[in-house]
């Protein structure tokens, strides 16, 4: 389950994925999988083989993307999604979710 984003941010993210760019949606998420988790990043790009190897510069794999209609994404939680929202110089938007 999804909250704390706003119409607006989830129309911003699939614009710039259907751009093919990398883009990044961080929202507040509960699943009973992963009960410490409380928020994750989508982090997608319609442009299968950027977004590929944007996940393998992170230690991600291919097999790991979620094709979901027009946005295929990586979901980023827990430790992996700091680190990487880090090295991503945008660990400012992960920390009111945090």
């Amino acid at each position: 389950m999804a909250f704390g984003i706003k119409r607006a941010d989830l129309k911003r993210w699939k614009d710039e994925v259907e751009a093919g760019h990398i883009a990044f949606l961080t929202h507040f998420w509960y699943d009973t999988r992963f009960p410490k988790a409380k928020s994750v990043t989508k982090v997608g790009c319609n442009d299968r083989e950027k977004l590929s190897e944007w996940g393998r510069t992170h230690g991600l794999k291919e097999e790991w993307i979620h094709e979901r209609d027009a946005y295929p994404h990586f979901d980023l939680i827990g430790d992996k999604q700091v680190e990487i929202m880090k090295r991503e110089g945008r660990i400012q938007e992960l920390q009111k979710f945090l």
